[in-house]
């Protein structure tokens, strides 16, 4: 029996209302031995307080040791074990577009990059060039024709687009990223991992060398690298396992992906955060659990900006009061992976996680802090669980047993 054969037992009908926010990287190192991480160093008032009523622990998104990209780490938030629900970033991507894919389909996250004269990359994300000038240069890819295939390419967000593969027959999607995550070098050829995939291969391959082509006279997205080759995945509902009507509050489209493939509606057409809380607060009566996406700890942290990353910090803790105000019974603060300024990647390193509920058994601690969430009553935990004890601490969730 796993944790959703239980849930699906266990879950039972309430009022209370349950809010996880999901600070993208939030998880930091400090800059020199002995000094501070992006979180410890950021002023966070509201989350101190927050801190100082709940119960705090460090979470595991999938194994020690192991850097989770972005669909594992928010699949372990919501409760699905990432080692068992392998969602490729293609699919996230599409779906967050509001692509519907069809079974067969391969799905490609594409992004926009910069290539020098030699061929090598200068910038993975052609200077991540804004959305209103890499749109008309993913239209331009829908020039590109290979023989048998249907390709649809959509404009995701600045550099990011998104490729489908179609083709009669069943396309698979194990194939290996072009993009070498490192510049310097040249981008990667598409490899398949097993033969049902060598045709989206071959497809990949075509379709680089036109892409090439089309955007030889571009000064910054001159080239794109393929990445999260996907098909179309299967997930139970969060109604389903949980019982709970779910709702998606994000602004990027991938991140609306992953929520709507466990069964969110997403809602609202935010794009701040002051947005986003205006969302949340118009949608209030409407559903019962409400995940809320802020992007912009991890985009700095990738940058390698730490006083960036601690600017966006401060403006998450200036908005929670507005969540606060709205009584939810259950409120969650993590991230979905560290995202260190120092290391300009995603990491391994355990996620700080706040949990403040009426019946959580608080901790000494009264600062949400990397340092504090290591001593936190919660200790150090596999991140698949907060579903459970967020229902827990909800009132949602029966005993087990007689």
């Amino acid at each position: 029996m796993d944790l959703h054969d239980l849930t699906r037992q266990l879950h039972i009908s309430g009022t209370s209302k349950i809010v996880m926010v999901v600070a993208d990287g939030l998880g930091g190192l400090p800059r020199e031995p002995g000094g501070q991480t992006e979180l410890e160093a950021a002023s966070t008032p509201h989350l101190d307080d927050l801190a100082a009523r709940g119960i705090l622990g460090s979470s595991l998104p999938i194994l020690p040791g192991i850097s989770p990209g972005s669909g594992p780490g928010h699949l372990a938030l919501f409760g699905y074990d990432p080692l068992q629900y392998v969602i490729g970033r293609g699919a996230l991507e599409a779906t967050g577009i509001g692509f519907e894919l069809e079974d067969g389909d391969v799905a490609i996250r594409c992004n926009f990059c910069t290539l020098d004269a030699d061929g090598n990359i200068s910038d993975r994300r052609a200077g991540r060039i804004p959305t209103e000038e890499s749109a008309p240069l993913a239209v331009r890819l829908r020039e590109v024709k290979v023989p048998g295939v249907e390709i649809f390419v959509e404009p995701v967000r600045e550099h990011r687009f998104v490729v489908v593969l179609r083709a009669a027959g069943r396309l698979a999607g194990q194939v290996r990223d072009t993009d070498p995550q490192a510049t310097g070098v040249p981008p990667l050829e598409p490899v398949a991992d097993d033969p049902a995939s060598e045709r989206t291969a071959e497809i990949a391959r075509e379709f680089l060398r036109q892409a090439r082509q089309l955007l030889a006279d571009q000064p910054k997205a001159n080239f794109h690298t393929m990445r999260g080759f996907a098909e179309k995945p299967q997930l139970p509902s969060y109604r389903e396992v949980y019982g709970l009507r779910a709702a998606a509050i994000a602004v990027y489209p991938m991140y609306k992906g992953l929520a709507r493939l466990v069964g969110m509606d997403i809602v609202g057409e935010a794009q701040t955060l002051n947005d986003q809380m205006d969302v949340l607060k118009a949608s209030w009566n409407d559903y019962d659990f409400f995940f809320l996406h802020y992007k912009y700890t991890d985009s700095t942290g990738e940058d390698g900006n730490f006083e960036a990353k601690v600017q966006r910090i401060e403006e998450l803790d200036a908005a929670m009061p507005r969540i606060h105000a709205l009584n939810p019974e259950v409120l969650i603060v993590t991230g979905d992976h560290s995202t260190p300024a120092y290391l300009k990647s995603h990491s391994w390193h355990p996620v700080p996680t706040l949990l403040a509920s009426d019946c959580c058994r608080p901790d000494p601690e009264t600062r949400f802090a990397e340092s504090a969430c290591i001593r936190g009553g919660l200790g150090l935990f596999q991140a698949k669980y907060l579903m459970s004890l967020a229902l827990a601490n909800a009132g949602r969730l029966g005993k087990y047993g007689a």
